[in-house]
């Protein structure tokens, strides 16, 4: 009969062969995606007339003026006409039509995503210690309605050079009994 002979086995690895700890640790999963710019749809270029589908002016028309780094669209009623402000509107929320407007390239380094920056609303805290500044609303700035002034002075006159573009741009887009969108041609 052999003799057994008992031998410690030092491991240096925690139980189950090292695989679990015995915590869970949260780790964050590793992201390989890198950040590409977004990618301007092929019908719309500067001076193109845009329909609203969504928002507070849907189905209202406007002019595209550039793409802001954040990919977002740049667009004006112009004001003047139709009642539309700068405003940033994702490109999945606009059908462009064929309809292009000749605009003089509008150089303007103010024109960029942290115009459009809103200042942080009071905590509740914030609130309770100054309650005399709780009925404020929000005001548009002199430099936007500045701003919104300039890029009209540069608009208005393109849009008034073609024939009924005015009447165009005001009128709002809907759909009657009988019509499809995808049957339609912009």
């Amino acid at each position: 009969c052999k003799q057994q002979h008992d031998q410690a086995v030092v491991s240096t690895q925690s139980g189950h062969y090292g695989r679990d700890p015995t915590e869970d640790v949260k780790r964050p999963l590793t992201n390989r995606r890198k950040v590409k710019p977004t990618k301007l749809r092929s019908s719309i270029k500067p001076g193109t007339v845009l329909i609203l589908l969504a928002g507070a002016h849907r189905g209202k028309r406007v002019i595209f003026l550039k793409q802001l780094p954040s990919g977002l669209l740049l667009v004006t009623g112009p004001y003047k006409i139709n009642g539309v402000p700068l405003r940033r509107v994702d490109q999945a929320y606009v059908i462009a039509t064929s309809t292009v407007v000749e605009i003089p390239a509008i150089a303007n380094d103010k024109l960029t995503d942290a115009m459009f920056k809103r200042k942080a609303k009071p905590t509740k805290n914030e609130r309770e210690m100054f309650i005399e500044n709780t009925s404020e609303e929000p005001k548009i700035s002199a430099e936007r309605i500045a701003l919104q002034k300039e890029v009209d002075a540069v608009v208005v006159p393109a849009v008034k050079k073609v024939e009924m573009l005015p009447s165009y741009l005001r009128s709002k887009f809907t759909l009657t009994k009988g019509q499809f969108p995808h049957q339609l041609k912009f």
